[in-house]
């Protein structure tokens, strides 16, 4: 359930003290562990390390980021592909064919490269 209206956006104190010593459009990155931050418009052109639980990732803020939280662009989980064997192999061969596609595509390549410098002559 969304936060009530009467109380307005949260944003974290400490960010908001943080966020007054720099300058937007800085590259200084702001370190922060607030995720549930909700993004203001004073904060647009700042560039602020939103940490995920392991590192900070980077997160340039922009207009259409406003009324969103810091944390919706930071993930806390790597997305593992899906799959298993039977994916891998599909992959494989995908790999495989562009192999010898793109070796075919080089071989007529210099295949009509030589007849033409015989031509000339």
């Amino acid at each position: 359930m969304p936060r009530s209206l009467k109380k307005g956006p949260y944003i974290d104190p400490k960010l908001i003290k943080k966020l007054s010593k720099f300058r937007a459009g800085g590259k200084d990155i702001i370190k922060t562990w607030s995720r549930r931050s909700q993004i203001a418009p004073e904060m647009v052109g700042f560039t602020l390390g939103v940490h995920n639980g392991k590192d900070f990732i980077t997160v340039n803020i922009s207009e259409e980021m406003v009324g969103h939280r810091l944390g919706e662009f930071s993930p806390t989980r790597k997305f593992v592909k899906h799959g298993g064997k039977m994916q891998k192999e599909l992959e494989m061969q995908a790999k495989e064919a562009e192999k010898a596609k793109t070796a075919s595509a080089t071989a007529s390549a210099a295949g009509t490269a030589a007849p033409q410098s015989g031509a000339k002559k």
